[in-house]
């Protein structure tokens, strides 16, 4: 049955805002709201058990605790939440769990900000982040000078779930779309989600210094994540896609 269990005592949230975090192209997702958790020293929250998630435990060395792969964290100073995940959404149940999701957030009344990558061949050039809103979040990137998108594009994967179950609710949500690496973890991406999307809309001081003074270890640390993902997405890749759209994950 799906549903997302509360593991400790309930929060009182004014006005929250959401940080999605599921792994896709450069997990750059993944990267930005792992070290969102962290620097913020957010709490363990709740565990997430929609329909289709993995039935895995999930443990950190050091650690005796296990855990469900996808789970909530909060900061009650921050007004803030992030959801954590440590394993792909394959795509036959994308949509359940977005519906599952959604439903938790529209009824805390939450703000979601998706994160997405956008494969791109770059050089040593800071990657370009736009913002595609549904609602009339579209104002609140308008504020904070997030670029709108050059071109056509879809965004796949549980994201682009996400921000289709609030576009057909008419919710207010945000979707930051980061240039990334096509092939590799990508925490310089990460680190520009974070500076130049999330920390001004949530109105956060978030230090990324270290996601890029410690890039390669990080990238080391969520290759066999990225592997899996790749693996993933050749699996079920038997479905046209129509051009010129830019794929987004």
């Amino acid at each position: 049955m799906a549903q997302i269990r509360v593991q400790g005592p309930e929060v009182d949230l004014e006005e929250p805002t959401i940080v999605e975090g599921f792994p896709g192209v450069g997990l750059v997702g993944k990267i930005a709201t792992d070290h969102l958790v962290s620097e913020l020293d957010m709490r363990y929250y709740a565990s997430v058990h929609c329909e289709g998630l993995p039935r895995i435990g999930v443990y950190r060395g050091g650690d005796r605790a296990a855990r469900p792969p996808v789970r909530l964290y909060v900061s009650e100073e921050e007004d803030l939440l992030a959801l954590q995940s440590d394993a792909p959404v394959s795509a036959r149940a994308v949509e359940e769990v977005a519906g599952c999701v959604t439903s938790w957030i529209v009824d805390r009344e939450a703000t979601p900000i998706y994160l997405s990558g956008l494969p791109a061949e770059r050089d040593e050039e800071r990657p370009d982040l736009y913002g595609i809103a549904t609602g009339d979040a579209g104002e609140r990137l308008e504020d904070h000078g997030v670029d709108v998108p050059p071109e056509d594009g879809v965004v796949t994967g549980p994201t682009g779930a996400l921000i289709n179950r609030a576009a057909q609710i008419d919710y207010d949500s945000m979707g930051l779309v980061v240039e990334c690496s096509p092939q590799f973890p990508d925490p310089e991406a990460a680190s520009v989600l974070l500076e130049d999307g999330v920390a001004p809309i949530a109105e956060l001081s978030v230090d990324v210094s270290e996601l890029v003074d410690r890039a390669e270890e990080i990238r080391r640390k969520r290759e066999q994540l990225a592997q899996q993902m790749q693996a993933m997405a050749q699996d079920e890749s038997t479905q046209a896609q129509p051009q010129p759209l830019r794929m987004y994950q």
